[in-house]
């Protein structure tokens, strides 16, 4: 390990770390691995950056690996700056949509933006008091910029190239719209490199297209090579299907309590978990290698979840909790039992259960009710049976379990 000093911050250009941090989670580096091995081991403090939007207010365990990524770069001493896109927001990106996205509002997105900082704050360190990372909003700058500037950075773009993107070439096959500002997105996003001068971005892979357009502009503006780090996105390796659906509510949240927390992991499938080792928590890739070489060798698949599960509780809230969490689980789903930390609800008589389930928001919606309905997962613990009306009225206090994890008691006001 070799200390340089640059801005009374501490450079540690420390090989292994850098080797670890350039394997993990790495989807791809560009220009190359080796030309920011070199740069990272050259005492040089880099600015590198990661931008979000804050569309949505809740972030997973998938989200987390860029803020894993970004805490070690921190602690090596490098300026670390995570962008809230306020601006870029209002648009909306449109990687991956088939449709256009929903235009947010300003006060939507400074709700997003709070929640969001709270979220990160568990991986990445916002209040160090030597070296915290930085926050800023692209507004500051793209707010500012006139439509003559708008003009210059369109012409390093051409719309053939806009067109390549997959998503655009799936709606206009199905005769779907593509709105001339989504066009915009990419070239904002692209600006903000040059705003704030940056070294390096780091995202998902499926941003390569929006953080090689910074790359570009980079290049004509500040006459700078700028390295884009692309992360792999959490997904089950037999399949290749998304582990985290926000969509479709399938998500293990950074906001999620300890017990929920602990009991999603639990439901994960068995050939994903050492994936999530990897790409969400901060357990050692050799400590990794360790636990696929139990499972290959027939090590139960249970015990090996229960430490990934122990493992993300402590690091998304504390190894006290993570223990707790670990006793509720084993009293609950191994051995049965009824939870003494139950939720309690008191209603009239007759109200329909699907009312009092999302008015309590203990799921989101009707349509989520008629869906736990057909499946089967609503059930009458009293009685010892499933619930299978959807027009369920509530006659009796009852306890009663909602889908996998959830614990209800009900009475009757």
């Amino acid at each position: 390990m070799f200390p340089f000093r640059k801005k009374d911050i501490m450079i540690r250009a420390d090989e292994k770390v850098i080797d670890e941090l350039l394997e993990r989670s790495i989807f791809s580096v560009l220009p190359s691995k080796e030309a920011l091995k070199k740069e990272l081991l050259s005492g040089k403090r880099l600015k590198i950056y990661i931008g979000a939007d804050a569309t949505g207010p809740e972030l997973h365990i998938g989200h987390a690996t860029n803020f894993i990524l970004l805490e070690k770069l921190r602690k090596l001493g490098h300026e670390i700056i995570v962008l809230f896109g306020d601006f870029t927001a209002l648009i909306g990106d449109p990687t991956d949509k088939e449709a256009a996205r929903k235009q947010l509002t300003t006060k939507e997105v400074e709700g997003n933006i709070k929640t969001w900082k709270k979220q990160i704050s568990k991986v990445l360190s916002l209040g160090d008091a030597e070296n915290p990372a930085q926050i800023l909003r692209n507004s500051t700058w793209l707010s500012k910029l006139d439509f003559s500037e708008v003009i210059k950075l369109a012409s390093s773009f051409t719309v053939q190239h806009m067109l390549e993107r997959d998503m655009f070439e799936k709606r206009i096959k199905a005769g779907k719209p593509v709105y001339v500002h989504e066009f915009f997105y990419p070239l904002m996003q692209g600006y903000d490199s040059v705003a704030m001068d940056v070294d390096v971005e780091i995202g998902g892979s499926d941003q390569t297209f929006n953080m090689l357009a910074g790359r570009t502009l980079q290049k004509k503006y500040n006459s700078k090579e700028k390295f884009v780090i692309t992360t792999t996105l959490l997904e089950n390796p037999k399949t290749g299907k998304k582990l985290m659906s926000k969509s479709e509510g399938d998500f293990i949240g950074l906001l999620d309590s300890p017990e929920e927390m602990y009991g999603k992991t639990m439901a994960l499938p068995d050939e994903a978990v050492v994936q999530v080792f990897i790409d969400s928590t901060d357990v050692s890739l050799d400590e990794i290698k360790n636990i696929e070489k139990e499972i290959d060798e027939g090590g139960n698949p249970r015990d090996v979840k229960m430490r990934l599960a122990r493992e993300l509780v402590a690091f998304y809230h504390d190894k006290e909790t993570a223990r707790d969490a670990e006793e509720h689980f084993i009293k609950t789903f191994q051995k049965k039992e009824f939870p003494d930390d139950a939720r309690e609800i008191v209603v009239q008589k007759e109200t329909l259960l699907k009312d009092m389930l999302v008015g309590e928001q203990i799921i989101e919606s009707h349509s989520a009710f008629k869906r736990l309905i057909e499946q089967g997962a609503i059930r009458n613990i009293t009685r010892n049976k499933k619930i299978d009306d959807i027009n369920f009225k509530i006659v009796e206090s009852s306890r009663l379990k909602v889908g996998k994890r959830k614990f209800l008691k009900v009475t009757l006001q």
